[in-house]
């Protein structure tokens, strides 16, 4: 395993920019998984996965998404779960993080391009302290994951016994990577998600905590750590806690509002249930995958606001997808200031450049046409309602994992296209906008301003 990721740094040495091998290492990794998964001893009935569902399910477990096609907990075997789970772990980590520690661990020097490729895939602005900052996502991962994973498993020990503490840690690393896959099939049903748990104060509180953790970024993680003021923490780092804490709670409102007289989601629950149940489904739409309440029976109000909120998404160097919750922050300013009559966006006292503000909206643009194409071609192969299709589609973009119910009918053409997208939703918008902002030049020949009608 070690020689498969000292590989990825060889591979710096060919002729390929930092994007193209980011995206090569990602591929490479969810073949290797598929093929893994195509293997009897990885199915409880050792007879194996098709090669297209092995490959959707590799891809939603490398790009941390959560959408399944068969029952995680009752289809595969104890190899294939530490199969999805080992690359769920590599997937949220990242290609070039687990790349680094192997090479760490055998003392392999890492050069100026490795350092370049690391930057990349760390979305840092420089490559100062790349090696350092890697050394420290590692560790903070698997502290969190440990914690995390003994609260569960406590609690899970209650219900299942031993199982319980298989349970805690799975599910600990499927939380903190934003992956969504769940084992709870094999105990409550097929497909059920954590929909037993609605009202579990802990199983709530600790999933939904490794969820943020997870979806704030391992930057902002060390900010807070750091500084511990929210005065002293980065303009990054304010405008990620604010837009995160802003969009959780009034998420949690609005699904509360919609869904509050609805017997068939929260209308049932005590008061507490109702709580935790919105607090929860806002949570998980970042970009988790996990649910509480059936989706299926969401009105299509809710669906579309979730569809919101899974396209905006989690933070830059987390485990989540989605344009980014610092993307919204920057949208929103320049779109505030042009309201208000002023050249320039403003967050925090700090002027926002304009290549920052033209990277926000290429991103947003680009996403949004990547969601409208899929779903058009959904909607030709697929016979599912049209709010169904955007929800699968965004969710497929967004690394987020839910669904209505359409994956387990996804045709094979269907399929394709989930696969796809989730592909780019984990590796495209982020590298491209990258690519925006460092390929940028000015050209050795300046037009003279042209007048366009806007609006």
């Amino acid at each position: 395993m070690a020689a498969k990721f000292v590989n990825l740094f060889e591979i710096t040495q060919w002729k390929l920019n930092p994007y193209q091998i980011l995206v090569l290492g990602f591929a490479g990794l969810i073949l290797s998984g598929a093929f893994l998964l195509m293997l009897p001893v990885a199915t409880a009935e050792r007879n194996g996965l098709s090669f297209i569902d092995a490959l959707f399910t590799a891809t939603s477990a490398v790009c941390v998404t959560g959408l399944v096609v068969v029952d995680t907990g009752t289809y595969f075997s104890l190899f294939g779960q530490l199969v999805i789970i080992s690359l769920i772990q590599v997937g949220g980590l990242g290609i070039m993080a687990m790349s680094t520690l192997m090479a760490i661990l055998i003392g392999k020097k890492i050069n100026l391009k490795q350092r370049l490729v690391m930057q990349e895939a760390l979305n840092q602005f420089t490559i100062a302290g790349v090696v350092r900052l890697t050394q420290y996502i590692i560790k903070v991962t698997l502290l969190i994951e440990a914690i995390g994973g003994t609260a569960l498993a406590i609690r899970w020990y209650q219900d299942f016994g031993l199982k319980g503490i298989y349970f805690g840690y799975w599910h600990a690393i499927s939380s903190f990577c934003n992956a969504g896959f769940d084992l709870f099939g094999s105990v409550t049903g097929k497909f059920s998600s954590a929909t037993a748990y609605v009202d579990d104060i802990v199983v709530n509180l600790v999933i939904t905590s490794l969820i943020i953790l997870g979806g704030i970024g391992f930057t902002v993680i060390a900010d807070v750590w750091t500084n511990r003021r929210f005065s002293k923490l980065s303009l990054h780092s304010k405008l990620v806690l604010i837009t995160s804490v802003l969009l959780i709670i009034f998420g949690s409102i609005v699904i509360f509002l919609l869904e509050y007289s609805n017997p068939d989601t929260l209308g049932s629950l005590s008061w507490k249930g109702k709580i935790l149940g919105s607090y929860f489904q806002s949570v998980t739409t970042r970009t988790a995958g996990w649910n509480t309440i059936d989706l299926s029976k969401l009105t299509d109000a809710t669906l579309f606001f979730m569809v919101i909120l899974m396209f905006i998404g989690a933070s830059p160097t987390s485990t989540g997808g989605g344009i980014k919750t610092s993307t919204t922050g920057v949208l929103a300013s320049a779109i505030w200031a042009l309201i208000r009559g002023r050249q320039d966006a403003e967050i925090f006292e700090r002027r926002i450049p304009q290549t920052i503000i033209y990277k926000a909206f290429s991103v947003m643009l680009i996403s949004a046409l990547l969601v409208i194409f899929v779903t058009m071609m959904l909607s030709i192969t697929e016979n599912q309602p049209f709010i169904n299709l955007l929800f699968e589609t965004t969710s497929a973009f967004g690394t987020v994992g839910l669904t209505t119910g359409v994956t387990q009918t996804l045709t094979v053409p269907g399929k394709i296209w989930i696969i796809l997208t989730m592909f780019a939703g984990r590796v495209g918008p982020v590298t491209l906008a990258l690519a925006l902002a460092l390929k940028y030049r000015k050209g050795n020949i300046q037009y003279p301003e042209g007048k366009l009608i806007i609006g």
